[in-house]
């Protein structure tokens, strides 16, 4: 198609807060060319969206920006707990959890573990990572309009700087806008859902005595539930800088411009329980919290990630999280289909994947709400407390796709299980097991990110020599490991542990994992012909049977 056009990117992500930037940084190290548009001049000032579950701390660890997170986390790394007060000063205190994970049980999981990154610091460790990557992010930038047809998607973007306007062509589109965005009303998509749940003014404060008034209580958020000054209270640096969240009842007539600085202070000082409290207001900001999941992923060449598809109660960080995850899933299957390993089709499965996700984790995050009685959730728990549908763990970790670009899963299996089972089946996030490479230890997950990855015996030479023939019949990326003792084996479990047991097949199976570290397919046995059996297994999970 001749068109008069600025630029042409095989991608063109709009929005570069958490999931566009982290979209920008997977697509990055997939090697895709792609161009991102933010609106805003910066950053995220404003200390919110902190907790960064060990999902997507195992992307961040594949992406090789964990210990960088970690790095600009580590004011807030001994804070753990979630705390329920009267006041922070009376006798009526309970700990809903004081250990994010407790006894350190997480660690038979996975090699990673949840991080308490506000997105003001996360976000500014995305952008030089990802530029580092090779990735192209443009700040002050804004979606004009864009058109899409058969063959991609014409935008005009505007330097709200300069005025300038840049035309753009790409193959596909990334709308990771916002929970307003404009690229989702344009597309016409609907949204799902309760709706509006509750409304905040988020006030930043410092305080030098504060810190004496919490002393060696470390939590992450306190629930304050003082009837006439109820709200939650976050630390920014355990020291002077602190985030209290309001109830703000909009319905009701009450504005922005009631949020005083005076009535924040007295509110603070009531709900702390400290009269004398110095409280120096720093700034405000209004969030509402809201249960919606758009009733498509996308349309054409045009696709939602993160708020733009689905908006979440905040208890529990689901939302920022889910949308990180969002963007790794369809990072993957656009490099796949770009780089021409797979056809169109592959990229439906996005939405087959991870819009049943979406919806099962806000109804988890409402209810979650519910039982932390989250200042101006007026909702229940639900049944059974809330917790129907698995626990935090679970439903951060151990969800999985009955639909989509994976073999053999019964689609009538929960999203979410009632408890967490990572023992291969296809649909799950891959087991965890550290291994011996070349003197050194990875993980299981180190693997996946790349390519598809086969797992089997290292005394199974058929399966590792059949998935090399397919790589080169097909042109994909797959590689395969056989792990054992053997002394040619390319990985040696730590222990002793058996691999085979762990990913639930034989020493004669073999395990198929995508490049996100779900697995596709599982043989629980040996194969009359493996190079046969896996050519047709990848034909029909890259559609192009």
């Amino acid at each position: 198609m001749n068109e008069n056009v600025d630029l042409r990117v095989p991608v063109l992500i709009v929005g570069g807060s958490l999931v566009g930037l982290s979209a920008s940084l997977f697509l990055s190290r997939l090697g895709v060319r792609h161009l991102l548009v933010e609106k805003h001049s910066s950053t995220s000032t404003h200390p919110r969206g902190r907790g960064n579950n060990v999902r997507t701390m195992e992307l961040f660890r594949a992406a090789g920006a964990e210990q960088l997170i970690r790095d600009a986390a580590s004011v807030l790394a001994d804070n753990h707990g979630i705390l329920q007060a009267g006041s922070l000063t009376g006798d009526d205190q309970e700990w809903l959890f004081k250990e994010i994970d407790p006894g350190g049980g997480l660690a038979r999981f996975s090699p990673s573990g949840w991080c308490l990154c506000s997105q003001n610091d996360l976000e500014p460790v995305l952008v030089t990572h990802a530029r580092a990557q090779g990735s192209e992010l443009r700040f002050s930038t804004e979606l004009i309009t864009f058109e899409q047809d058969a063959d991609g998607v014409t935008a005009v973007l505007k330097d709200r700087a300069t005025g300038e306007l840049t035309t753009v062509r790409a193959d596909y589109l990334v709308a990771a806008d916002g929970p307003r965005s404009p690229v989702r009303k344009q597309l016409g998509i609907g949204q799902t859902g309760p709706g509006d749940l509750f409304h905040n003014v988020s006030i930043t404060f410092r305080s030098r005595r504060l810190a004496s008034v919490v002393g060696d209580r470390r939590f992450i958020v306190c629930y304050l539930t003082d009837p006439e000054a109820d709200g939650a209270l976050l630390p920014v640096d355990n020291e002077e800088k602190w985030v209290f969240h309001a109830p703000w009842q909009p319905d009701r007539g009450e504005t922005l411009e009631d949020f005083t600085d005076e009535r924040c202070a007295e509110h603070i000082r009531r709900a702390v329980g400290a009269p004398d409290l110095d409280v120096e207001i720093t700034g405000k900001a209004p969030w509402h919290a809201a249960e919606r999941v758009a009733e498509r992923y996308g349309s054409g060449r045009v696709f939602l990630a993160g708020d733009s598809a689905h908006e979440m109660s905040p208890t529990g960080a689901f939302g920022s999280n889910t949308g990180i995850q969002d963007a790794h899933n369809l990072a993957w299957k656009l490099a796949a289909v770009i780089g021409e390993a797979a056809g169109p089709e592959l990229l439906q499965t996005y939405e087959a994947e991870r819009l049943p996700v979406a919806k099962a984790t806000s109804a988890r995050a409402s209810a979650r709400s519910g039982e932390h009685s989250h200042p101006g959730y007026a909702g229940s728990p639900g049944p059974g407390g809330g917790r129907k549908g698995g626990g935090m763990l679970t439903v951060a970790l151990g969800y999985r796709y009955v639909r989509g670009a994976v073999l053999e899963v019964d689609p009538g299996l929960p999203v979410v299980p009632e408890s967490m089972s990572l023992t291969g089946e296809p649909g799950t996030r891959a087991p965890h097991m550290w291994l011996g490479r070349g003197g050194g230890r990875v993980s299981t997950l180190d693997l996946y990110e790349k390519s598809f990855v086969l797992l089997c015996d290292a005394l199974s030479p058929d399966w590792r020599a059949g998935a090399e023939q397919v790589a080169k019949r097909l042109s994909v990326p797959l590689q395969a490991f056989g792990i054992g003792s053997a002394p040619d084996a390319d990985l040696k479990p730590e222990d002793g542990a058996d691999w085979s047991a762990v990913h639930g097949t034989s020493a004669e199976g073999a395990v198929l994992v995508r490049p996100d570290g779900f697995v596709a397919w599982r043989s629980e046995g040996a194969a009359a012909d493996p190079e046969a059996t896996l050519y047709e297994v990848m034909l029909t999970l890259l559609h192009r049977g």
